[in-house]
């Protein structure tokens, strides 16, 4: 009878244990799905991993945006000196970046954040899907942005389809946020603007007002409308430095200043030089620093800073190592915490060539031009700016590379415009100086410049010197410049009959000689 007694007691007391046995045997420690759902975290942790693919590195931005936009140069003879850099492509890895590290993933989240109902950080995420696509495309032309995602053989949107569709996600994508300007989701996932979401909104109305002028030669009835938009809506636009977008380098190092420190291959450019001197624009010790040895700028011994020609011919790594290297500051990561992607100066720079185009809203093109001037200086911490824009009579200097013999690497500076605004000028000089002036503000993020390159003509750049253009790629005449990369071999093995498609939306022929829709070789007005 005691044996009975003791089992139904030990039977009850296992019971009383199992009725509580998953609260009593929880790790505390351990991540559940409910404690990823709080604070958004199960949606949340993808932004910042995709925010931070924005920007390439070596191979995918510094080979080729900063060397075409001529920002910076190499002094590396990489593959015997015939290279991205001399017009024969080597390295073409952009696309594989942004889409294996931002399209994918935005996926994944949108499809999870739908599910629950978190609208915000479904437009969120389509806002970076436009900032990177908006850049793949510069690249290639044709993408694959609507129909990504899909099984089989993906057709690739045409570049005006695609323009099409970056402005309708832009009109959902702003109404969202700005009926949600006190929405605190993002709070913990945007080391940017710490879950603002008025600046997210002002973000993606300037994005529309950069679109609209990157279109407005081959579209100018949708640029006109796009940018009236952008310019008109309460939102507002990025016209404080306060507001700037800058992706958050997470602890890393500035990618240039591994490249030019660690690996010694990006120095100053020859424009560079050539333009900053010829200005006597002090932004110079901002982003760059001086050479120690005063033999190589003989010529201008008061500005000792020398640059590399991109396109050099090169025969040794170590003949030009000791030119100006960018500024000391950016390779300690705790100075410089993240990497320019969109800033007020832009903007005003934008809303300066739109009131050259006549766009309602833009206001006055010399207000503007110099209000972006301004605040690129105060950015950047350079003094000097008004006897800078009063200036009417400087011009960029010619350039000698003194590793060279001869005349080799040497070019004749063919920029005739100087600083100050003259209103009796005509557009397309005006126009250069606003290209001019943005492509210097936009130190650090090279890829809109490399745009502007092609779709303007400005700033005036020197050619390449050593052109290794030839029927692989494409050839570029001399007296041209490269204007689009060729689509990535692993679309043309995987998906043929897309990349067929894609090339007849391009329009010509898969060469880097080819113009995108934008490049339209056309006057400018």
């Amino acid at each position: 009878m005691k044996k009975l007694i003791y089992l139904i007691t030990v039977i009850l007391a296992l019971g009383a244990c199992t009725d509580k046995f998953e609260e009593t045997n929880t790790n505390p420690y351990e991540i559940t799905g409910e404690s990823l759902q709080q604070d958004f975290n199960h949606v949340g942790s993808f932004y910042p991993s995709m925010l931070g693919q924005l920007f390439g590195n070596q191979i995918d931005h510094n080979l080729i945006n900063d060397t075409y936009a001529q920002h910076l140069a190499t002094p590396t003879p990489f593959v015997g000196g015939v290279n991205n850099t001399t017009y024969y492509i080597r390295w073409n890895s952009y696309w594989a970046r942004e889409y294996d590290n931002i399209m994918a993933p935005a996926k994944q989240v949108i499809e999870v954040a739908e599910a629950d109902g978190y609208t915000m950080f479904v437009e969120w995420a389509n806002l970076i899907k436009i900032l990177s696509m908006s850049r793949v495309t510069v690249y290639q032309g044709p993408i694959i942005y609507s129909n990504f995602g899909t099984t089989g053989e993906v057709t690739y949107d045409s570049e005006e389809e695609l323009y099409t569709a970056f402005f309708a996600d832009l009109d959902r994508i702003i109404a969202e946020f700005s009926a949600n300007t006190d929405y605190v989701g993002f709070n913990k996932f945007d080391a940017s603007y710490g879950g603002d979401v008025s600046k997210w909104a002002k973000l993606a109305n300037s994005m529309r007002l950069r679109l609209a002028i990157r279109i407005s030669k081959v579209a100018p009835a949708m640029a006109k409308a796009q940018g009236e938009k952008a310019l008109a809506d309460p939102v507002g636009l990025i016209e404080a430095n306060s507001d700037n977008f800058n992706v958050s380098l997470y602890g890393n190092k500035f990618h240039a200043a591994q490249i030019c420190f660690e690996w010694g291959d990006t120095r100053m450019s020859a424009a560079m030089e050539s333009i900053l001197i010829g200005y006597k624009d002090n932004r110079i010790e901002k982003f760059f620093d001086p050479v120690s040895d005063m033999s190589l700028v003989a010529d201008h011994p008061d500005w000792p800073y020398k640059g590399i020609r991109n396109g050099a011919e090169l025969v040794a790594k170590d003949d030009r190592l000791d030119f100006s290297t960018i500024d000391i500051s950016y390779n300690d990561p705790a100075k410089v915490t993240s990497n320019k992607f969109f800033t007020a100066s832009e903007v005003s720079f934008l809303k300066a060539e739109a009131a050259l185009r006549g766009w309602t809203g833009a206001g006055e093109a010399q207000a503007n031009y110099e209000t972006g001037v301004r605040a690129s200086f105060e950015l950047f911490g350079a003094g000097g700016v008004d006897a800078y824009l009063a200036d009417d009579t400087s011009l960029p200097i010619d350039y000698n590379d003194p590793k060279a013999e001869g005349d080799i690497n040497d070019f004749v500076s063919r920029i005739t415009t100087t600083v100050a605004w003259d209103e009796t000028d005509d557009n397309e000089t005006k126009l250069e100086k606003i290209i001019t002036q943005k492509w210097i503000a936009a130190f650090e993020d090279s890829m809109e410049p490399w745009v502007d390159h092609r779709r303007t003509g400005y700033p005036k750049l020197p050619f390449v010197y050593q052109n290794d253009s030839n029927a692989d790629w494409g050839v570029i005449p001399d007296g041209d410049i490269l204007r689009r990369f060729p689509f990535v071999n692993a679309e043309r093995e995987g998906n043929p009959s897309g990349v067929a498609d894609a090339t007849a939306k391009l329009g010509g022929p898969d060469e880097i000689g080819t113009r995108l829709w934008w490049d339209t070789g056309g006057p400018n007005f």
